[in-house]
C-alpha cells in the first residue's frame, strides 16, 4: 500500500497565516492555564476539626421505669 501526499498549488492567503497566529496565541493561553497538574492537597488540609460540644444531661437520660409512667399511668 503506498500513500501520497497530496500539495496545494492555490497560493496562500493571509487569512491562513492569521489564523494560524490566532491558533498559536490559543495554545499558547491554554498551556498557561492547564499547562501543569494543581498543587497536591496535604491530607491534613483535607479534615475539618470541631471541638465536641459537652453532652446535655437532660437530654440523654434513660429512666427504666418511663413505660410505667406512660402506659400504665
Amino acid at each position: 500500500m503506498t500513500h501520497r501526499t497530496h500539495t496545494h498549488d492555490t497560493p496562500r492567503d493571509d487569512t491562513d497565516t492569521a489564523d494560524t497566529a490566532d491558533a498559536a496565541d490559543a495554545a499558547v493561553a491554554r498551556r498557561q492555564r492547564f499547562g501543569r497538574l494543581p498543587e497536591r492537597i496535604r491530607l491534613q488540609d483535607t479534615v475539618e476539626t470541631k471541638p465536641a460540644t459537652r453532652p446535655d444531661p437532660a437530654r440523654d437520660t434513660y429512666h427504666p421505669d418511663e413505660w410505667l409512667i406512660r402506659y400504665c399511668g
